[in-house]
């Protein structure tokens, strides 16, 4: 069994051991006497857009946080690449192809959107003396990183707002630097905690479609959250996990989930 993953080429052979990225095996978290995820099992397959949604408090961010080492599961297993991470703490984690957003930006508001960019890239020199020392006879590799950076604006369409504090973003902005931020770690799989809460139709809509356009294109995994059913039915994901009150209500296509009683009389309030 796998502990570690230290190197690009490590990830990427691990990232050739199986369909399945993420395998989350009966996962159940509790709070004291508080259950907020019960019994949870699903996969995400390489190069799927996969949705996760249900009503507020019905544990999906529990998941996600338990997925990514923020949090230890009370019981079951999560397995990443074939690696099981229950005891992985988050830095581990994301050295096996893992990335993560949060629902609310943490962008650095004092910096511009491609400074953003340019710090979250592995295998950076850093402040060693000795790698700073490595860093000046290496301008090639700076020079391929900001070109790195600047492609992702492009691919977000964002790339107008390279020199624009981000503190002067809007919110669906800020959320597209996040995701570009995300990115610039060539993530194997990425989860996405809720990216277009808050931010108006269009650009959510655009948002999800840079995303779709980045899992065709990358044949990355994505995993997203998102509580409102209508919008992600209509986004292009491959398939939807509904949660309810902790659990797995249901796993399926858009269409599939759309057409469910079920999921209508638990999500939706019993109305059609």
């Amino acid at each position: 069994m796998l502990n570690k993953i230290s190197t690009e080429e490590e990830r990427a052979s691990v990232g050739n051991l199986s369909k399945s990225v993420l395998s989350v095996h009966n996962l159940t978290k509790d709070f004291g006497g508080l259950r907020a995820v019960d019994d949870v099992s699903f996969e995400v397959g390489k190069g799927e857009f996969v949705g996760l949604i249900g009503p507020n408090g019905c544990g999906k961010t529990t998941t996600f946080n338990c997925i990514s080492g923020l949090l230890r599961a009370t019981k079951g297993n999560v397995e990443i690449f074939n690696v099981i991470t229950n005891d992985l703490p988050p830095d581990q984690v994301q050295k096996l192809g893992l990335t993560r957003t949060f629902q609310h930006t943490r962008l650095w508001r004092d910096m511009t959107s491609i400074e953003n960019l340019l710090i979250p890239p592995r295998n950076q020199f850093g402040t060693n003396p000795f790698t700073g020392l490595a860093s000046f006879f290496s301008p090639h590799e700076e020079q391929l990183r900001v070109e790195k950076a600047y492609n992702t604006l492009t691919e977000l369409e964002i790339k107008h707002m390279a020199h624009n504090l981000t503190s002067d973003l809007s919110g669906g902005q800020s959320k597209l630097v996040d995701i570009g931020r995300a990115l610039m770690g060539d993530p194997l799989l990425l989860l996405l905690d809720e990216p277009v809460a808050g931010v108006a139709g269009p650009l959510a809509e655009k948002i999800f479609n840079n995303l779709r356009k980045i899992v065709d294109d990358k044949g990355i995994s994505i995993l997203v959250i998102e509580h409102n059913m209508d919008f992600i039915l209509r986004q292009g994901v491959d398939r939807i996990i509904v949660m309810d009150q902790g659990r797995v209500l249901m796993q399926g296509t858009p269409d599939e989930v759309k057409d469910s009683q079920e999921v209508i009389e638990a999500y939706l309030g019993g109305t059609n």
